[in-house]
């Protein structure tokens, strides 16, 4: 047994795998709630009087829960790639230098795939810091 899967016993790996399950669920849920709102608001804004203000309003919301789509599409993408680590037996290892990601990180982020400084980097990259 290496080190690795003493630390990440198979009740843990079932209970991450709980986890990334029911929040994938979740996060496409989400998606598919906000896309029949998208639809509602055009066909809502098809013919008729229109106060200007209202649609600015109904646009910025638009433009915010399309940021928050973004992200929740980032953490759909990390959370489908950590249950393929779990099936591989790679769960809880960075993708990036292939060191142990800390239990307490795994629990904050059961989608975590890189250690938090390898994140961190790569977040302040996709900032252009």
């Amino acid at each position: 047994m290496t080190t690795h899967q003493a630390r990440l016993d198979k009740s843990y790996l079932d209970t991450k795998r709980r986890q990334l399950t029911d929040l994938r669920e979740k996060l496409l849920r989400t998606r598919a709630g906000a896309e029949v709102e998208e639809a509602g608001v055009n066909t809502e804004a098809g013919g008729g009087a229109r106060e200007y203000e209202d649609d600015a309003q109904k646009l910025t919301t638009l433009e915010l829960e399309g940021n928050l789509e973004v992200r929740d599409t980032d953490r759909l993408v990390n959370v489908e790639r950590a249950l393929r680590k779990l099936e591989e037996g790679t769960y809880g290892i960075s993708d990036a230098s292939g060191e142990p990601i800390p239990k307490d990180r795994l629990d904050a982020v059961p989608e975590a795939i890189y250690t938090l400084a390898e994140q961190r980097a790569l977040d302040d990259k996709a900032a252009g810091r």
